[in-house]
């Protein structure tokens, strides 16, 4: 049977017994059912995992007793920041799960002129919060025990602003260049449009901040599709596939 890994938000190096989060201990205790004596593997965003035990179970918490630990990097050498324009329905939430599966390091949403989701500030702060819990969930599955950072959105152009030193490629199905001819380096920003692609007046914009058009063959990929594509080709080509 596999042993449950589960996220703790606080180092857990140093400390004997750590008492889980509210989420992991309701996943713990009332969806797995487990009890007292059963195993756990536990991380915290470091390059530790800790094989734990539990010792208490209630309805509101659970405590687990740290066994041993282990240093078992799993990171990438490649950084690879996924620029994702936000997609309807359950898309945008794929990608997000499929691209930490993949080993992305960090994932920014971004609002784009063909955007079709309306959020206010309420509802985007629970997007937020459930994007943040599709990442920690796709790392307990995938065991990676480095978390990426998935970054407040922001507009398209509200990015672009930002500084950024990493090689910018965009998916461009009439580019010239393919992933094998790009720039060698150890960081790359992957921008995705949403559904329908980016506006020309955004592909002009993008152009004008030096993002590097590339195509993965001559068909036009949806949205999730091409996120994943590309993420596969750069590990491919420069990380560690």
């Amino acid at each position: 049977m596999r042993i449950p890994r589960i996220y703790h938000p606080e180092p857990i190096s140093g400390q004997q017994q750590v008492t889980l989060s509210d989420d992991a201990s309701h996943h713990v205790g009332r969806v797995l059912r487990m009890q007292p004596g059963q195993a756990l593997e536990l991380f915290d965003g470091s390059d530790v995992r800790y094989a734990a035990s539990i010792v208490s179970v209630t309805k509101k918490s659970v405590v687990a007793a740290i066994t041993a630990a282990e240093t078992d990097s799993r990171e990438s050498d490649l950084q690879i920041h996924l620029v994702q324009g936000i997609s309807k329905g359950d898309r945008m939430d794929f990608v997000l799960q499929k691209s930490v599966e993949l080993g992305v390091t960090s994932i920014t949403p971004i609002f784009t002129q063909r955007c079709n989701v309306k959020l206010n500030q309420e509802r985007l702060d629970k997007k937020q919060e459930q994007w943040r819990k599709i990442v920690l969930g796709a790392c307990e599955q995938s065991g990676r025990n480095r978390v990426p950072e998935v970054k407040a959105a922001v507009s398209l152009a509200q990015w672009l602003a930002e500084s950024d030193t990493s090689q910018r490629v965009i998916l461009d199905p009439y580019a010239t260049s393919r992933f094998r001819d790009i720039p060698q380096s150890t960081s790359y920003t992957l921008i995705i449009g949403p559904e329908g692609g980016f506006t020309e007046q955004e592909v002009q914009l993008l152009d004008e901040h030096q993002c590097l058009g590339v195509q993965i063959g001559p068909r036009i990929l949806r949205t999730e599709t091409a996120a994943l594509a590309a993420i596969t080709a750069l590990q491919s080509h420069f990380g560690d596939f």
